[in-house]
């Protein structure tokens, strides 16, 4: 079963929304499973501290990384195989295909950061890779870790109605997706586009790459620039 471990100061914000619809059902459904880990059961002193003036000066506060790497000792195992993630600004972006490579894995074990960043130590010592969601700055690693794992778990077997669902999806096969059209067949004096009409699957599938290209080249140039060859 996939299995995602959340290391957090706010247990209490899991599952949240991913309580509901398909990530919710496939919940219930154990095709998946979680469990939300408080960082301060392994708080110091009578007031479970966590954090600490930050070395050399400066604002805010900064994660223990005894504290940390007790509270991860304490949940897995030494060879556990899933990816051990820190959400954090500084980290390399989510992107579809690295999901794809979240749900194809055991699970994943997230790490939520507060304040201004978790001591550099324990990120080295217990191996964690950096995960971005965005050039942005959150209060905390806790929406962070939702999105990605929403869009992980959405990928795993049996949570999706249709398996090919997720195939035609933005970025999966490096263009944004193709418009979407349903009843009624004219809305406020636009119609749908004739030839999604036509039954004719080979025009539909033609129309539908074009459309996809031209949108990602009007709102994601970026994406089809040809990717450099590695050395």
């Amino acid at each position: 079963m996939w299995r995602a471990s959340i290391f957090t100061l706010f247990p209490e914000m899991f599952p949240g929304p991913l309580g509901l619809s398909l990530a919710g059902d496939a919940l219930k459904r154990n095709v998946w499973r979680l469990e939300a880990i408080d960082i301060r059961a392994h708080g110091l002193g009578r007031h479970r501290s966590v954090d600490d003036t930050p070395a050399g000066g400066g604002a805010g506060m900064v994660m223990r990384a005894d504290v940390l790497a007790a509270s991860l000792d304490a949940a897995l195992e030494p060879d556990d195989p899933r990816p051990r993630l820190l959400m954090s600004p500084r980290g390399k972006p989510l992107t579809q295909a690295r999901a794809r490579e979240f749900a194809e894995a055991p699970g994943v074990a997230i790490v939520c950061g507060r304040f201004e960043g978790v001591d550099e130590r324990v990120i080295a010592a217990r191996r964690l890779e950096e995960v971005s969601i965005g050039d942005y700055v959150l209060s905390g690693g806790e929406l962070a870790a939702l999105v990605l794992l929403d869009a992980a778990v959405r990928l795993l077997p049996g949570v999706m109605g249709k398996e090919e669902s997720g195939a035609e999806e933005s970025f999966e096969n490096g263009l944004l997706e193709y418009p979407h059209y349903t009843k009624p067949r004219v809305f406020e004096g636009h119609q749908i586009p004739d030839v999604l009409l036509s039954g004719d699957h080979a025009k539909i599938a033609a129309w539908r790459e074009a459309e996809a290209r031209a949108l990602t080249a009007a709102r994601r140039p970026d994406l089809l620039k040809p990717k450099a060859r590695k050395s």
